[in-house]
């Protein structure tokens, strides 16, 4: 079951984060930035143990651009479709902002592939995102893909 992060989430979000974090699949994110984002965030509880074994984050950056990051699974619920339906509860969420644009920073450029995202040049991404960047620990040599996915709306 997806369902928006509570506070009592956190700490299994941090887990998430830090364990692929530090396998360099992701940036990891210290607690007190997880209580700034935590209304960014959704999860994924697992039915039966009720354990959060995926997260997500949606950010908006500005009113027709928005951020998903900190997609993480738990390695034991690996190839469960966890992570799709993750990126696209975040994906319904921008479409029900009307946001134009949803982008992402990501070193697994396939997985986005199949959900629409195609790859661009970094220097398209407007330069109000990559003020969290300065704090990053591979700042200035980033080496993640970045990748755009346009919404339509009817």
């Amino acid at each position: 079951m997806i369902r928006k992060a509570t506070l009592q989430d956190i700490k299994a979000i941090y887990g998430l984060l830090q364990y692929y974090g530090t396998k360099g699949d992701l940036l990891p994110r210290p607690y007190s930035e997880l209580y700034d984002h935590l209304r960014d965030f959704s999860v994924y509880e697992d039915a039966v143990s009720h354990e959060i074994v995926g997260c997500c984050a949606l950010q908006f950056c500005w009113s027709d651009l928005a951020e998903i990051r900190s997609l993480a699974v738990s390695p034991d619920h690996l190839r469960e479709k966890i992570g799709s339906q993750l990126a696209e509860y975040a994906l319904e969420e921008a479409h029900q902002y009307q946001i134009a644009q949803v982008f992402t920073l990501t070193y697994r450029p396939d997985f986005f592939s199949t959900l629409g995202f195609e790859q661009i040049d970094r220097s398209a991404l407007p330069l109000k995102i990559w003020s969290g960047c300065l704090f990053c620990v591979k700042f200035p040599d980033c080496d993640e893909i970045a990748m755009m996915k346009r919404l339509t709306y009817s």
